[in-house]
């Protein structure tokens, strides 16, 4: 997600250190130490404008999660919300998601959401897709033994390429879904931004659990 540049939202960022860190590799092994209480840590790869995150946040206070998005503005936005909310159990990252292996520890982190991530959908572009084997590969290091990887999308190319690549990984996949919103599932299922506005659309999301 991209959105015109914000002059007020570096200055946000800078002034909300409690909140967002731009520095996440300082807090490698000790992020549990942002949080009001230790809790299972579940990262969003990606956050968009929060509404994902900030809604999990709210629905299982039991839990501590972190919503990572590289765009200044983007992670403003997510911010400025949750200076209105100040969840106890919410963290923030500005910085490139690519980096994850950096920024936790092995076995760190107890699950890992990628929703709506971006499908560059050219073949010399494989490397990008957040699925790739060499993201999968940094999955894998942080997220704890029982840790498990949730993806949504509504590119069935990419969910596609998807299910491939972290089957050839040897992942385990525990449900897939090829219509979420038709399913039993949605009942409990926490919409993004993005699914909102391509479910009015009717269009189909797809999703899967896997672990390693």
């Amino acid at each position: 997600m991209r959105l015109r540049n914000k002059p007020w939202a570096k200055p946000l960022i800078e002034a909300n250190p409690q909140f967002i860190t731009t520095d996440p590799k300082k807090y490698r092994s000790a992020w549990q130490e942002r949080f009001k209480k230790k809790a299972p840590l579940f990262v969003e790869i990606g956050t968009g404008k929060g509404q994902f995150i900030i809604e999990m946040a709210q629905e299982y206070p039991e839990r501590n999660f972190i919503g990572i998005e590289l765009q200044t503005s983007v992670a403003a936005v997510v911010l400025k919300k949750q200076l209105e909310l100040k969840l106890n159990n919410l963290q923030l990252i500005c910085a490139n998601g690519s980096g994850v292996s950096e920024y936790f520890e092995n076995g760190e982190v107890t699950g890992i959401y990628l929703n709506f991530s971006d499908p560059w959908p050219k073949k010399k572009q494989a490397k990008r897709r957040l699925t790739y084997p060499t993201f999968l590969e940094q999955y894998k290091m942080v997220l704890e033994e029982k840790g498990h990887l949730e993806f949504k999308t509504d590119n069935r190319g990419l969910f596609e390429y998807s299910l491939m690549s972290m089957n050839n990984f040897g992942m385990v996949f525990d449900k897939v879904s090829l219509d979420l919103h038709q399913s039993e599932e949605a009942k409990q299922n926490i919409m993004t931004e993005y699914e909102e506005k391509f479910s009015q659309r009717g269009q189909v999301i797809y999703k899967l659990e896997a672990h390693f």
